[in-house]
């Protein structure tokens, strides 16, 4: 039975859903998996084949990864701004933290934040990246998020490494 194509499943096709396990088959016939800057580069320059596994409700079905440009958008080593949102540039941020309960012993604090650049963020870890390199900041990206659209604009409400809004 032959993989099923990425490119065939169109924009439907789960990249970064975290039950999509990805299979990297090198030349020399070794097997690891990842989805790292080195597995892509690998499998662009020809050194590796990259397939997944797309776990259904009966049954898995393997898939060939055959636009590597897409699969690097949606894994952030390509920036890609319709998915994300995000331009590629410095963001003028505003934040103060959240109204509400904050346990100061906690080392992450709830921040609402807003981007005057005009932005918006459609996905957290490529905002947190930004955010690390831009400001040197530690936004926790396993926990939920949240936005809240009005007349002044957009404000998304996260959670944000105390130690980190200092620096």
């Amino acid at each position: 039975m032959e993989p099923r194509s990425a490119v065939a499943a169109g924009r439907a096709f789960p990249y970064t859903a975290r039950t999509t396990c990805y299979i990297e088959i090198h030349r020399d016939g070794r097997v690891t998996h990842g989805t790292d800057r080195a597995t892509y580069e690998r499998a662009v320059a020809g050194e590796s084949r990259l397939y997944a596994v797309w776990p259904g409700n009966w049954s898995s079905d393997l898939f060939m990864i055959d636009d590597l440009d897409e699969y690097a958008k949606a894994h952030g080593i390509k920036h890609d701004v319709q998915r994300t949102g995000l331009a590629d540039h410095v963001h003028r941020v505003r934040w103060t933290e959240s109204d509400g309960d904050q346990n100061p012993r906690s080392p992450y604090v709830d921040v609402e934040v807003v981007l005057d650049c005009g932005c918006t963020i459609e996905s957290l870890g490529v905002f947190a990246a930004q955010m690390r390199e831009q400001k040197g900041w530690a936004v926790a990206t396993s926990v939920g998020w949240s936005r809240c659209s009005g007349p002044e604009g957009t404000t998304y409400s996260l959670r944000v490494r105390r130690k980190s809004l200092a620096a």
